[in-house]
């Protein structure tokens, strides 16, 4: 088809066909960029904890006043939680993956090292822990039961000494590059710390520098009001029972607590991820929103050309051409216009991910976006424009005639 007779009709109307290609253009940058941010978040919702997530339960207990020794309050707790059927393992932890509350530090591989090599978050439990949360072991062993030491409410952070740790896969990565990272020391403060064992993987409680995956486990027996976290490793099928026997097992045990959280892990899953979800579904709708208002404008623009070129339809028609010579005049139309807007769009769609990246931190739009969503704005196009299209295929020659 020559294309010089819809180049010239465009000309005499460049306003209206500048609007529509700016509008293709800018719903381009944004649905690109909104795309993308949505997998961002779904890859989000759907990464791996590397923990139990069916079978685990937590129930967070504070004390009412000063408890006389708390370790010991736990440890009877434990042992009543432990009897219940069904609890395959429990434990008392300092912190629980995606829980929010966080304990982080700065982890060195020398004792004089200025800058820090990452920020990794410290996980505190018994020698029941690793079979508690239901981590896989990667390389190396779980630490030695002899290896655990009370935690010392007086001294603190500061009064942790262990000498054993076992990290995650993504902490070796970072720490020890393309080396065995079993065996070697990091410092937490100013005494090494021997990694025995590598775990694949145990998600932080929160993001902080970027990265979940940064996780230590410290061989340091915590009381429940270090937290009040207690984590019970129970069957799916069995959660519901368990959870509420656990609760009154510790009610039972003592009557000067308050039982603040009592939940499965896939509902700290759902809280944690819940403005993850909020976003996803808040950027669908915006993009179909600017879809259906893109779509319009090209529908209400080709309806008024229609309108507006009638006379030069009938005139064609009554040349000899075809309704299907019609149809792809306005479609080619179409498209060039969708091309202009799409040009212009993957240029405003790389000049926004710029944006987003020095302000927000987000990393770089992958390139084979541009070219999906140039393939969605031309078929939204042609379908738009198909039933302006359509109409002016329909019009009989005479009647477009005497419209003159």
């Amino acid at each position: 088809m020559d294309i010089r007779p819809i180049l010239s009709s465009l000309r005499r109307h460049k306003t209206a066909a500048a609007l529509i290609a700016l509008q293709i253009a800018v719903t381009c940058a944004i649905v690109c960029n909104a795309v993308f941010l949505i997998s961002e978040r779904v890859d989000n919702l759907r990464s791996p904890s590397g923990v139990d997530e069916a079978g685990l339960l937590r129930v967070q207990a504070v004390g009412i006043g000063r408890e006389a020794n708390p370790l010991a309050m736990s440890r009877e707790d434990l042992a009543a939680i432990r009897a219940i059927p069904g609890v395959i393992e429990a434990v008392a932890v300092n912190q629980v993956p995606l829980g929010r509350s966080s304990w982080n530090t700065s982890v060195n591989l020398s004792a004089d090292q200025q800058e820090e090599t990452l920020n990794a978050t410290m996980y505190m439990g018994g020698p029941e822990l690793f079979e508690t949360l239901g981590l896989t072991l990667a390389a190396g062993t779980w630490m030695s039961p002899d290896a655990f030491q009370p935690y010392d409410d007086e001294a603190g952070f500061r009064g942790i000494k262990p000498s054993s740790m076992v990290i995650t896969r993504e902490f070796a990565e970072r720490a020890f590059p393309g080396e065995d990272a079993v065996g070697r020391d990091v410092y937490l403060q100013d005494d090494p710390i021997r990694v025995v064992g590598v775990v694949e993987r145990l998600v932080r409680p929160r993001e902080v520098s970027g990265d979940m995956g940064y996780s230590m486990l410290l061989p340091v027996e915590v009381p429940y009001t270090l937290g009040g976290n207690y984590l019970v490793r129970t069957t799916p099928e069995r959660r519901a029972e368990v959870l509420d026997a656990v609760v009154a097992a510790l009610n039972a045990n003592s009557s000067s607590r308050i039982i603040l959280e009592q939940q499965t892990f896939e509902e700290i899953r759902a809280d944690f991820f819940a403005q993850d979800r909020t976003m996803v579904w808040l950027l669908v709708i915006v993009c179909l929103a600017l879809l259906v208002v893109t779509a319009l404008g090209i529908i209400g623009l080709a309806s008024f050309w229609v309108q507006q070129r009638t006379r030069q339809i009938g005139v064609r028609r009554a040349l000899g051409a075809t309704r299907g010579q019609i149809l792809r005049y306005f479609q080619v139309e179409n498209f060039l216009l969708a091309s202009v807007g799409i040009a212009l769009g993957m240029l405003l769609a790389f000049a926004l991910n710029q944006y987003l990246m020095g302000r927000y931190e987000l990393p770089r739009l992958p390139l084979f976006y541009l070219p999906a969503g140039a393939m969605v704005l031309w078929l939204l196009g042609q379908v738009a424009v198909l039933g302006p299209a359509r109409r002016a295929a329909s019009v009989p020659p005479a009647i477009a005639t005497r419209s003159a």
